[in-house]
């Protein structure tokens, strides 16, 4: 499997996504938000809702052109993750605009200003061939561990519950993530002298960190952005202090 990592993107376009997101975006949390994102039609140059055809299937299964995607990001940026969405949703970014938008190609010396546009385009254009064939993702996020259920003996992990959405943001666009088998990835089953083991173990607040590979299978345009829909393939959780508490591989 290729495994792919965002390219690192030039303290400039850094600088850009930060003052962008300041002005114009809201702080993203690690965890999941459990919010759902609104989605409906899209400003000119940024989507296409013709591409929603081509990007999902009826049923919601991965189609061919996903299935195809083996490369993976590892605990991807905002940046690269507005990337991967108009990558998956077969768009094209609007990259001028967002050169145009730039606060120093706005507001800078105009003898700079070339030379600006130049270093941006350049940044945005290897951040873009960073995310091609990207169809995975690994991510760490935080999670609090349930109590053990001893009639279906299982835990559940919080963060991978079906309401769960993980949210990332730059270039005034915003790219959700959503489970599509949430609903069984979230049941750590385990024997009970496991979960005795386990509870032992665990810190009283019994929050957890969460390794999760996720496989992306569709994709929705939205407004000023759009989300990704995938499945839960497989995670490990760990306690800050005992380490690893198990892996599951979740039955597709």
């Amino acid at each position: 499997m290729t495994i792919v990592r965002p390219a690192v993107i030039a303290a400039l376009v850094l600088t850009a996504a930060a003052c962008d997101r300041a002005e114009n975006e809201t702080a993203v949390p690690a965890a999941p938000t459990g919010e759902a994102a609104s989605a409906s039609s899209s400003p000119a140059g940024s989507t296409n809702p013709s591409a929603l055809s081509s990007a999902t299937t009826p049923d919601g299964g991965a189609p061919a052109s996903f299935a195809n995607r083996t490369g993976e990001l590892v605990n991807p940026d905002d940046l690269a993750m507005i990337f991967l969405y108009y990558d998956l949703a077969g768009l094209t970014p609007p990259i001028e605009r967002w050169i145009e938008e730039d606060r120093d190609v706005r507001f800078g010396d105009a003898s700079e200003k070339p030379a600006r546009r130049e270093a941006l385009r350049a940044a945005f254009t290897a951040a873009q061939a960073s995310v091609r064939g990207v169809g995975r993702l690994r991510l760490t996020v935080q999670s609090d561990l349930s109590d053990y259920d001893p009639t279906y003996g299982e835990f559940t992990v919080r963060a991978l519950a079906p309401s769960s959405t993980f949210s990332y943001a730059a270039q005034s666009q915003r790219v959700t993530i959503r489970l599509a088998n949430g609903q069984v990835a979230q049941r750590w089953p385990v024997s009970a002298a496991q979960a005795q083991s386990i509870n032992d173990r665990v810190s009283y607040l019994r929050g957890t960190q969460v390794d999760v590979l996720l496989r992306i299978i569709g994709v929705q345009p939205g407004t000023d952005g759009g989300s990704l829909t995938a499945e839960v393939v497989s995670y490990e959780v760990r306690d800050r202090d005992a380490g690893v508490l198990g892996r599951l591989t979740v039955a597709q």
